[in-house]
C-alpha cells in the first residue's frame, strides 16, 4: 500500500508541475505522459485528486525548482532563457548574502548599457566600499593636520574634495590591477569566479589599458598638492610600489592584511601632505633635512594599519575553505579557529596607538570619546559578535563594521577640529 501511495504522489507531483508551467511553453510532453499514466493507475479518483491538491500546495509554498526535482530528457527541459534568468537571480541573491562577487547588476547599474557594466564591476564602483576604504585614511590625515595647524574650513573642504578625486582614480586603478593579477586565483574561488575577467567579459589587455588610464588620472592630482611635483611623487612612491605588489602578497606571505593595511594607511601621509604638513622627512624626501617623524601622525598611521588588518581578516574568512584549497595565504588561513584572540590583540594595540597619538598631539575630550571610544566599542562588538564560521555573518559585520569605525575616527576628528576652532 505504501508503494501504491508513493507512486500516486509521484505521478501527481509530475502532473502538478506540468500544469503549473504549461503556460510558460514547456513541460507539455511530461504533462501528457504524466496525465495518461495517472489515469491508468489503479488508485481511486479521490486519491488522485487529493494527491494533486496536496502536492500542488507544497510546491507553491516551497517554490521548488522544477529542474532540480524532475529529470527531463533531452529536448524536454525548460527554455534556456528561464534557466538563465533563475540562475542570474540566484547569483545576485548569493552575492548579497556573502559579499561582493563582481557580478552585481542591481541598483543604478541596471540603467547602464550592457557594454559598460563589466568595467564598472571591474572598478568596484557598485557598491563603492573600496573607494570609501581608500578615502577614509586620507580624511584622517586631512583632519589631523587641520587640527595641528588650525587650518581654515575652506582649506579643509577644498583639500577633502581634492583627495576624494584622487582616491576615486586610485581605487579604480588598484582594483582593476588586482583583478588582472588575481584572475587565475579568482577563478578557483566560488565567490569571485564571476568577476569580469574570470568570466570572460573583459580581456586582460583591455583591463590593462583601463587601469593605466585610471593610474594616469590619479597621478594628475599630485600636481595640485602644495609641493613641487617631484617631492609629491616621492611621497606617493611607497604607495605606488606597494599597490603594484599587493596582488602577489597573498602568494608570498601569510600576512597580506598587513601589506594592505600599510598601503591604505598611507593615505594619512598623503592627506597630511595635501594640507601642507610633511608627516616625515628622510633622505631625498627631506632634501637633506635631518630625518624626523611626527609621532602623532605615525600613531594614527599604525592604528589605521591595524584597523585594516582586523576587518580584512574577517573578510578573508568569507573564502576560507576555497583559499585553503587554492593555496591562497592570509591571516584567516594562518590562524583559522584561533583568529578571534588575534583580533582582540590587534584591537587593544590599535586603541593604545590612538590614545598615544591623541595625547602627543594635544587632542581634547571629543577625540577621546568619539574617535577612541567609538572605535574601541564598535570594533569590540564586531569581534565579539561575528561568527567566523558563517560567511553571511562575516560579510555583514565587515560591510557594516568598517563604516562605524571610519565614521567614529572621522567624526571624532571633525568634532575636535570644530571645538578647537571655537576656543
Amino acid at each position: 500500500m505504501r508503494r501504491i501511495a508513493q507512486m500516486d504522489l509521484d505521478l501527481a507531483c509530475m502532473s502538478t508541475y506540468s500544469s503549473l508551467y504549461l503556460s510558460e511553453g514547456w513541460g507539455r510532453e511530461v504533462g501528457s505522459a504524466a496525465s495518461q499514466t495517472l489515469q491508468r493507475s489503479s488508485a481511486p479518483m479521490w486519491r488522485q485528486s487529493l494527491a494533486s491538491v496536496v502536492w500542488g500546495r507544497r510546491i507553491r509554498k516551497l517554490d521548488l525548482n522544477v529542474v532540480g526535482c524532475v529529470h527531463f530528457a533531452p529536448g524536454m527541459g525548460p527554455k534556456r532563457e528561464h534557466r538563465d534568468t533563475a540562475h542570474a537571480s540566484n547569483e545576485r541573491v548569493q552575492e548579497k548574502k556573502v559579499g561582493y562577487g563582481g557580478n552585481d547588476r542591481s541598483g543604478w547599474l541596471a540603467h547602464l548599457p550592457d557594454s559598460w557594466i563589466p568595467y564598472v564591476q571591474l572598478a568596484r564602483l557598485s557598491p563603492p566600499a573600496g573607494l570609501c576604504l581608500i578615502y577614509f585614511p586620507h580624511m584622517f590625515g586631512i583632519l589631523h593636520a587641520a587640527i595641528l595647524q588650525k587650518s581654515s574650513l575652506p582649506q579643509v573642504l577644498s583639500t577633502s574634495a581634492l583627495m576624494l578625486g584622487g582616491s576615486f582614480f586610485v581605487s579604480n586603478a588598484i582594483h582593476i590591477w588586482n583583478d588582472i593579477i588575481d584572475a587565475p586565483l579568482d577563478a578557483l574561488v566560488e565567490r569571485t569566479s564571476k568577476r569580469p575577467i574570470p568570466r570572460g567579459a573583459i580581456s586582460k589587455p583591455a583591463a590593462l589599458v583601463f587601469t593605466a588610464t585610471q593610474a594616469a588620472g590619479a597621478g594628475l592630482f599630485l600636481s595640485y598638492l602644495p609641493y613641487p611635483l617631484v617631492q609629491s611623487a616621492l611621497y606617493a612612491l611607497p604607495s605606488m610600489v606597494i599597490w603594484t605588489y599587493y596582488p602577489w602578497a597573498k602568494r608570498h606571505t601569510s600576512c597580506p592584511q598587513f601589506v594592505l593595511g600599510f598601503v591604505l594607511a598611507w593615505g594619512i601621509m598623503m592627506g597630511s601632505l595635501a594640507m601642507g604638513i610633511e608627516p616625515f622627512a628622510i633622505g631625498p624626501m627631506g632634501y637633506g633635512v635631518k630625518p624626523r617623524v611626527d609621532i602623532s601622525t605615525l600613531c594614527l598611521f599604525l592604528a589605521s594599519t591595524l584597523w585594516t588588518m582586523i576587518y580584512d581578516t574577517v573578510y578573508a574568512h568569507l573564502d576560507l575553505k576555497d583559499d585553503i584549497k587554492a593555496g591562497i595565504k592570509s591571516l584567516a588561513v594562518l590562524y583559522r579557529d584561533e583568529t578571534k584572540p588575534l583580533l582582540w590583540k590587534l584591537l587593544g594595540l590599535m586603541t593604545a596607538l590612538l590614545v598615544v597619538g591623541g595625547t602627543t598631539s594635544g587632542m581634547g575630550i571629543f577625540y577621546f570619546v568619539v574617535a577612541v571610544g567609538g572605535t574601541a566599542t564598535s570594533l569590540g562588538v564586531l569581534v565579539a559578535k561575528v561568527d567566523l564560521h558563517n560567511s553571511e555573518s562575516c560579510w555583514w559585520w565587515f560591510s557594516n563594521g568598517f563604516w562605524s569605525v571610519g565614521g567614529s575616527i572621522t567624526g571624532g576628528l571633525i568634532a575636535e577640529y570644530l571645538y578647537q576652532r571655537s576656543v
